[in-house]
This record gives structure tokens, C-alpha cells and sequence, in this order.
């Protein structure tokens, strides 16, 4: 299991361990950095807002979040974001999770390559969306103690994440033009990722 990082800790439990597991064997190491230091980032911005949220729902949305990234998972029709959602619903299934929680998975992935919601709505789709962002663009990061992101990034190391997930990235938008990842690669966001503050130092 994985260990605390400047005191935010990940859940126990068959669930999360199953999820840690799954995600350490079919994302490549810096696919699966990212999903680990996803959760952390959403989950310190949480707490230190004091919100309450489910934290073995987010954990495990966390970890499956970009699985539908990597071949054995990817879809030649489908957002990537739509497939993980799948993905997670077969995940939690095994898992017992009864439906409304399977759903529950499957809509935090789905929704962090959407719009914002408000904590208020959703607030584990939130953490989701600024854990996401927060690593993958560096936006919002300025909202991090940098003693927590140096902590998180010695634990985690970033091992060239931005030019690989760019890379993934541009492979689905060539392959699917109307889907959220194309709207992005057709945008800055590839510069943005690909100069994140935390990879400058």
C-alpha cells in the first residue's frame, strides 16, 4: 500500500489495494505516478478545505482514471474518459460494489475531462478535476504548499510524465477529432503541460 505524503494519507482496504495493483500493472511508471499523485493533489485540496468526501470512491477513481490511455484498455470509438468509466463499472464490480456506487466511479472519471463542478455538486468529481490538472498542467497549482509538492514529487517522481501523457494524448485525438483530448492538443494545453512548473526544477 502506498504511504502518507506530508500527512494526507490513501485509504486501506481490499478496494484500494486492488486498484493500486491493477493500475502499477498496466500503466507504465509514469502513467501510474500520475494517477497516485492525482489522488494526493485532490485529496490535500480537500482537506484543507475541510470537505468531506469518500475517500475509497476517489482513491480508486484516481488509480483508473487513465487506464483506458494504455492498449489493452483503449477504444478506437470511444473518449478515453468514456471507456475508463466502463472500465471502472467492471472494476467495482468485482469488487461487490453494489450499482449506484459502480456509477459513481464511472462518472468522476468521465467528468474530470469535462466541465468544472462545484464541490457543492460533486465534490469528489472536483478533487478529481483538480488533482488531474493540477499534474498534468500545472493549473491551480499555485494553491499547493510547495513543501507538499516537493514531498509529493520525491515520492512520486514525475519520470518524463508530460511528453509521454502528451504523446497519448495526441494519439487519441488523431484517432478520435470530436473527443475532449483532440479539443486540447488543438489548444496550448500541450505547452502547458509540457513546461509544468514542477518539471522545471
Amino acid at each position: 500500500m502506498l504511504g502518507e505524503v506530508a500527512g494526507v494519507r490513501p485509504p486501506g482496504g481490499q478496494a484500494a489495494e486492488a486498484a493500486r495493483l491493477v493500475c502499477e500493472e498496466y500503466a507504465d511508471p509514469a502513467l501510474y505516478h500520475h494517477s497516485v499523485r492525482s489522488y494526493y493533489f485532490g485529496a490535500v485540496w480537500a482537506e484543507e478545505r475541510g470537505l468531506d468526501f469518500d475517500r475509497e470512491l476517489f482513491f480508486v477513481s484516481a488509480l483508473l482514471h487513465d487506464l483506458a490511455l494504455v492498449a489493452p484498455f483503449d477504444s478506437h470509438t470511444l473518449p478515453f474518459e468514456e471507456a475508463g468509466g466502463h472500465l471502472a463499472r467492471v472494476f467495482t464490480a468485482g469488487l461487490g460494489w453494489p450499482t449506484r456506487r459502480r456509477d459513481r466511479a464511472a462518472e468522476l472519471i468521465v467528468l474530470h475531462m469535462r466541465d468544472d463542478v462545484a464541490p457543492d455538486v460533486d465534490v469528489e468529481s472536483r478533487m478529481l478535476q483538480v488533482g488531474t490538472s493540477a499534474d498534468v498542467s500545472g493549473s491551480g497549482l499555485d494553491a499547493f504548499a510547495p513543501s507538499f509538492r516537493d514531498a509529493l514529487v520525491a515520492a512520486y517522481p514525475r519520470l518524463d510524465f508530460a511528453r509521454s501523457f502528451v504523446r497519448l494524448f495526441q494519439e487519441q485525438a488523431a484517432r478520435k477529432p470530436d473527443c475532449a483530448a483532440a479539443r486540447l492538443v488543438a489548444g496550448e494545453w500541450a505547452g502547458r503541460a509540457g513546461s509544468h512548473p514542477l518539471d522545471q526544477t
